[in-house]
């Protein structure tokens, strides 16, 4: 599955819109859709406050990354291990 990562970097602070990072963006927006990250991008931004509200020296990147999957523990692996018996024979 892939994430669109939309990144909004000031152009006075990154002159080259290749080095604009997450790390350097003004703005970070993070969609699931696929749909979004292939085509429609840019589009997706226009439509939100942050993309109306967009200076002369702001630009708009949009990266396709691989979603990453956060396995959940099973049962037996959160459950406590069973309380020794007070037995000693």
């Amino acid at each position: 599955m892939l994430t669109a990562v939309i990144l909004i970097c000031s152009l006075t602070s990154v002159p080259n819109l290749e080095a604009c990072t997450q790390d350097n963006a003004s703005a970070v927006i993070r969609d699931t859709e696929t749909f979004t990250c292939f085509m429609h991008g840019q589009a997706y931004v226009a439509a939100t406050s942050i993309g109306r509200d967009l200076s002369e020296n702001e630009v708009v990147k949009v990266l396709c990354v691989q979603s990453r999957m956060v396995a959940t523990p099973s049962p037996a692996a959160t459950s406590s291990p069973p309380e020794p018996s007070g037995n000693t024979n």
